[in-house]
């Protein structure tokens, strides 16, 4: 029996197809997997095609994105990188940074961020998704270290899943990495993934740093093997929950009466001898923080950044899928709440607003005289049901 949840791949499905059809994007992925077990829930990519009139259609909208297509993943490598920095006990949540002037060299180029972010701390690195605090943090690492750090998490092999055609991207050897390499992966350049791998690590982190071989089998849980301590996966993923709260990069993630760990990511295509001006909008995340069950990746493909109000990013882009799948999966699979009180505050507020709305009604509407009480026809006409 298949793992595919029928109605969460249906929410997933038809999120990304609206988020397609808002941001002009060319193309799009969402993988959900189960984090305890790395079932395969939902895997939806469009284009699509109809199995039941296949005549006419593209072939490039035969191949299964998730598992085939490689992309760079650009800030959803971020966390991981800081994951290797605790690992290696160079740095703590609260180690400070200083990223100004907001950029820092690179071989012959710069590496630079959205703004000046001054001093920051680790987990504020993840918050404001700062490339020059993560280069700053990779600097402390041997390269044979970050290299065996990330294949731990299955960079540069298959996943395993057994889906025909499997990707398993492209990471170079530490011994092969040039001047500016080991710069540039820190923040998801330099190598290629799928997005099944992504939400394959990330899983992992929301496990307690138990990774688990994806499978779209019902009942037959995958291989697992610890590729991270546990009390560094949860500092980590509280670092992620900041970038979905109020000052993060991602509160359009965020899902009412749950705790949400994420991380976004915006990055520029590849073309022959550089990169284009042209977009990758990701978003991948777990929920809820507290037990984490669900570990999901939106890819957005080349958006077109006229019909978004010039904005391109994963922020914008991929975390409203995320938000809308994840808040009907949650409801579907009956995920108690982790975040009550908000939830409760929220309820709050919405009746005092209905209570002040009617009360401002019955203070603006005019009292019927009794005469006109009596002539006003019934709520029914006579014989309707009521």
């Amino acid at each position: 029996m298949l793992s595919i949840d029928r109605r969460i791949q249906f929410l997933a499905y038809r999120e990304l197809r609206r988020a397609l059809l808002e941001s002009g994007a060319a193309s799009g992925s969402a993988v959900i997997l189960d984090v305890a077990t790395g079932e395969v829930l939902a895997m939806a990519n469009l284009p699509s095609y109809n199995n039941n009139r296949i005549t006419g259609s593209s072939r490039d909208t035969y191949r299964n994105r998730a598992v085939t297509d490689l992309f760079e993943p650009g800030s959803t490598m971020k966390p991981l990188t800081v994951a290797a920095g605790l690992e290696a006990g160079k740095i703590t949540p609260t180690t400070r940074f200083d990223t100004s002037p907001g950029w820092i060299p690179n071989g012959r180029f710069r590496t630079t961020d959205f703004r000046n972010y001054g001093v920051l701390d680790t987990t504020g690195i993840i918050t404001k998704s700062s490339n020059v605090g993560v280069s700053k943090i990779v600097h402390m690492l041997p390269d044979r270290d970050f290299d065996a750090f990330l294949r731990r998490f299955g960079f540069g092999r298959s996943t395993g899943s057994g889906f025909p055609g499997e990707a398993a991207g492209l990471f170079p050897e530490y011994r092969r990495w040039d001047g500016t390499m080991k710069q540039t992966l820190s923040y998801g350049y330099s190598l290629s993934v799928t997005p099944l791998q992504i939400a394959r690590a990330y899983a992992a982190l929301g496990n307690g740093g138990v990774a688990v071989t994806p499978t779209f089998v019902k009942g037959q849980a995958g291989e697992s093997e610890r590729v991270l301590d546990e009390a560094v996966a949860g500092q980590v993923m509280r670092m992620m929950q900041t970038v979905t709260e109020p000052g993060g990069t991602a509160t359009r993630a965020a899902v009412l009466g749950y705790h949400v760990a994420g991380k976004t990511g915006t990055a520029r295509r590849s073309a022959r001898g550089g990169y284009e001006r042209r977009y990758i909008a990701y978003f991948a995340g777990l929920v809820p923080v507290e037990n984490p069950r669900f570990s999901m990746v939106v890819v957005v493909n080349d958006p077109d950044p006229s019909k978004g109000g010039s904005t391109y990013g994963g922020g914008y882009v991929s975390a409203p899928v995320f938000a809308r799948v994840m808040e009907g999966a949650l409801r579907l699979m009956d995920v108690p709440p982790d975040d009550i009180d908000t939830w409760l505050a929220v309820q709050a507020a919405s009746e005092t607003r209905r209570a002040r709305n009617a009360g401002n009604v019955a203070t603006t509407r005019p009292v019927p005289t009794a005469a006109a009480t009596t002539e006003l026809p019934p709520l029914f006409p006579t014989g309707q049901a009521q």
